[in-house]
């Protein structure tokens, strides 16, 4: 459960373990997704269990670590690994991290997932940039959330610059990246094949069950946000096996590759103009 005294507890254990610098942006890794930055230099690496209001969950795939440190010439905190909605019926989960992200200096966080198409033609393997999300899950946040701060315009969630600059770095790697439409699916059980159509019908090209809680968090808090995903699976009915968590894991760590070219090109050129 959210407490808004967590990210200061937190902010006071780091000043203790020697935090020095602030950061400049946030990196969020998804499932099998924990590789996407080449080595972080200076890292000050900390537990997801010695941080107050951190995931404490487990989830396989999710290495569970805060690290700060230097990625060429940026300041940069990774969090490997997130909580998800259904693991503790707590859409304010990751509430603390992001915070902590903004006390840490970030501007801007970039969230990663793996994620379902419905799209036949968008195959496991693919990359994707998220244009837009839909929520229809009931889900948010900042349910609960006293004040007018909650009130937060979402017309422009994914920030056109960073999306720009990623699609950028994709291209001078010769990585495909694919504009998509995110449909937050709340989980853990993967979706019917009734539930894929709908979600066709509605305008989405793929599916998750992450980013979309965070994203809000991060938009209430003025962050800019940009999201990654990797396509791991088909959604249920299109063709083939059913999803599976394995299967994830499994493609997700193919797609870190690519990714992790993305973000080293991303990275070194984000202070140009």
């Amino acid at each position: 459960m959210y407490s808004g005294q967590d990210p200061e507890r937190v902010m006071e254990l780091l000043r203790d373990r020697g935090l020095e610098a602030s950061i400049e942006i946030g990196i969020v890794t998804g499932t099998g997704l924990a590789t996407i930055l080449k080595e972080v230099e200076n890292a000050l690496e900390v537990p997801y269990d010695d941080l107050p209001g951190f995931p404490q969950g487990f989830v396989s795939g999710h290495a569970r670590r805060l690290v700060i440190g230097n990625v060429g010439r940026l300041r940069v905190a990774l969090l490997q690994g997130r909580s998800h909605y259904y693991e503790t019926g707590d859409a304010q989960a990751m509430r603390t991290p992001i915070e902590v992200l903004l006390r840490l200096g970030a501007h801007s966080v970039v969230l990663t997932s793996s994620v379902g198409s419905v799209k036949p033609n968008m195959r496991p393997g693919a990359l994707t940039i998220v244009a837009d999300h839909i929520n229809l899950s009931g889900v948010n946040p900042l349910h609960n959330e006293q004040g007018d701060a909650r009130f937060v315009p979402m017309t422009d969630a994914y920030d056109e610059t960073l999306r720009h600059r990623l699609k950028r770095a994709a291209a001078s790697q010769g990585v495909a990246l694919h504009d998509s439409i995110y449909m937050f699916m709340p989980g853990p059980s993967f979706e019917t094949p009734a539930e894929i159509r709908a979600a066709t019908l509605l305008g989405a090209d793929v599916v998750g069950m992450s980013i979309v809680p965070e994203t809000i968090i991060a938009r209430r808090y003025g962050l800019k946000v940009a999201a990654l995903c990797a396509v791991t699976n088909l959604g249920a009915g299109l063709e083939g096996a059913a999803p599976s968590h394995n299967e994830t894991k499994r493609m997700a760590a193919t797609a870190a590759i690519s990714l992790r070219r993305i973000f080293d090109t991303f990275i070194r050129t984000l202070d140009e103009p």
